[in-house]
């Protein structure tokens, strides 16, 4: 019995898309991926590691695509962590 490992999504894109782009259609598959999973990864939905893999990158070229885009890598706020260093915040947090 083989076990399937990815799965196949199909969506319907207008044609003239792709020149607007100036991608492929493969070009623009790999673009909406890494979009899509940089903004699971910034919406704290999923992992830095697996949206590196959503995003068909290994995990440095994905921090190198999260730069591009002006997302931090680190998943913490600044009050996070002071907090978990054991500082308080201004808040009493």
């Amino acid at each position: 019995m083989e076990i399937q490992t990815n799965a196949i999504v199909k969506l319907e894109i207008p044609i003239d898309l792709f020149s607007v782009l100036k991608q492929t259609p493969d070009e623009f598959a790999q673009s909406l991926r890494i979009a899509a999973a940089i903004k699971w990864y910034e919406s704290g939905i999923v992992s830095q590691g697996k949206a590196a893999q959503i995003a068909g990158l290994c995990r440095e070229d994905f921090i190198v695509a999260l730069g591009q885009f002006r997302v931090s890598p680190f998943q913490y706020s600044a009050t996070d962590i002071l907090r978990e260093a054991g500082y308080e915040t201004e808040l009493g947090h």
